[in-house]
């Protein structure tokens, strides 16, 4: 086992009912603690099952993780203490307040009282959004929707903090804002594993990448040694390079 990894993951295969594919082809792969983790693909390529699985959302077909030196097949309820999850969609209960929605999300961590009120103030002022607190979400826009939604990910303090699009159909301002935290809470010791179609975002932020297509990791490195390697001068062109230009809805 390596101790500097934060997520070590071994021949993971998962296939769907009826499927004739697996969603995910028995990839292997290393993430290192402190790290903030890209793991890009177009649609259907096989990155939100990963995640769903690495978080103990989805089952494996086969093959295991490890994350923090724990077994993902024999220790997940002591996992899910450790990690923090942002999903694509966003997790919030439209009716209900910012407030309201982060104590429901605290207190399912087990936080309660002056400490996780104190969680909540300070990681909406972060977001900039300490004055909308008692307004409910459903009043909120697209950008304020996915600054909560990640606050709500991040609350237990997590050593491994997994982002679906965290970014997608938001406005500059606050993917801003969401990227620098990110960065904030790397540097705090966070290690971070992101999804994302948004290149020049994943070739500024990640510190390392994997490619996958097909259930498949086509590339696996840093980012600016990956491109250097493939002759391409971005991070864009060497994933249309590895995934071709075919149009996947």
């Amino acid at each position: 086992m390596n101790d500097n990894a934060a997520i070590e993951v071994k021949n993971l295969l998962k296939t769907y009912k009826g499927a004739t594919v697996p969603a995910v082809n028995s990839i292997s792969f290393t993430i290192e603690k402190g790290s903030i983790f890209g793991l890009l693909g177009p649609n259907g390529a096989g990155k939100t099952t990963t995640i769903s699985i690495l978080c103990g959302l989805s089952k494996a077909t086969n093959g295991d993780a490890t994350l923090m030196g724990l077994s993902l097949k024999k220790q997940l309820a002591e996992i899910k203490q450790l990690i923090g999850v942002v999903p694509q969609e966003i997790a919030l209960y439209p009716t209900l307040t910012a407030f309201e929605n982060l104590r429901y999300v605290g207190n399912m961590y087990g936080l309660r009282g002056a400490n996780l009120r104190k969680k909540i103030k300070d990681n909406l002022e972060v977001v900039g959004l300490s004055e909308f607190a008692d307004k409910k979400i459903e009043t909120f826009s697209g950008g304020m929707k996915r600054r909560i939604n990640l606050v709500a990910g991040i609350l237990n303090d997590p050593k491994i903090l997994f982002l679906d699009e965290p970014t997608v159909g938001v406005d500059v301002q606050s993917r801003n804002l969401i990227t620098e935290h990110l960065h904030q809470l790397n540097n705090a010791g966070c290690t971070i594993v992101y999804t994302s179609h948004l290149m020049e975002e994943a070739e500024n932020l990640c510190t390392a990448i994997a490619i996958i297509d097909h259930g498949q990791i086509l590339a696996l490195g840093e980012p600016k040694a990956l491109i250097k390697e493939h002759s391409t001068g971005n991070l864009e062109q060497l994933f249309l390079k590895l995934t071709g230009k075919k149009l996947r809805d």
